[in-house]
């Protein structure tokens, strides 16, 4: 074979590589779909296991885009556009459906609370300075998966969570920063590992719901390490935030 024919068949092969993230990427409505499906049957602990593998593909999806540089391979296809649309279904969308469904805020503000979630949320994915040059997000980032997680999880109040929601939906325009857990370099030796075992946590406080039990039902140790953990993601943004204040 020419060294033609061979950089034409590595080509393809580059194409086929990219092309296959971008299914990957898109294979995260999968989980989706099952989630509403669990919404529908009123399994709330089950719908966020669905969210929870969503939030795993989407972890997954961006290094391996940026490996197979897909961007460059198939420029014809926005991959971040492609990313926006599944995040914003599976981290806004859903968990707001969850929120309706399962009464999670005070009787007769659910249509309110839940339009408030989304359409500031909206800001997040619109936002054309979302990140810092070191990957951090400027504002809330509209995890809103991670905050019905707790909600379920930890029982909280109706009205604790309408709060929740009006403060998140205001600080999703503030000038702060939440470390992204896997981009951000600074104490990523420490983040990586921290990541790795409060998702497995969260996998476990999902399940033990499941199954029927709740979190004060679980082993001590597990529910102290994994309110470590939770905190210490709030620290990591918190100095961040005063790092970035104290530089400008």
């Amino acid at each position: 074979m020419n060294d033609k024919s061979s950089g034409t068949s590595t080509g393809r092969q580059a194409k086929l590589a990219a092309a296959l993230v971008h299914v990957f990427t898109a294979s995260g409505l999968i989980p989706v779909m099952f989630s509403v499906e669990a919404i529908w049957q009123g399994e709330a602990y089950a719908a966020l296991l669905w969210l929870a593998l969503a939030m795993i593909i989407d972890g997954i999806d961006g290094p391996l885009a940026r490996r197979f540089e897909v961007s460059q391979q198939l420029p014809q296809i926005d991959g971040a556009i492609l990313d926006h649309v599944i995040d914003y279904v599976s981290y806004c969308f859903i968990p707001a459906l969850i929120i309706y469904r399962f009464d999670l805020v005070p009787e007769g503000w659910a249509i309110a609370a839940t339009s408030l979630l989304l359409m500031s949320s909206l800001y997040t994915f619109a936002n054309r300075e979302l990140k810092t040059a070191e990957n951090d997000f400027r504002g809330f980032p509209a995890l809103w998966n991670i905050v019905v997680f707790y909600m379920i999880m930890f029982q909280t109040s109706p009205m604790t969570n309408l709060a929740l929601i009006v403060f998140l939906s205001v600080m999703v325009f503030a000038p702060i920063l939440v470390a992204h857990p896997i981009r951000v370099v600074a104490l990523r030796r420490v983040t990586l590992p921290a990541l790795i075992v409060w998702t497995g946590l969260v996998g476990v406080h999902l399940w033990f719901g499941h199954r029927g039990g709740s979190a004060a039902d679980l082993p001590a140790a597990i529910r102290i390490l994994f309110w470590v953990l939770s905190f210490y993601f709030v620290f990591l943004s918190a100095w961040r935030s005063v790092k970035l204040a104290r530089e400008k």
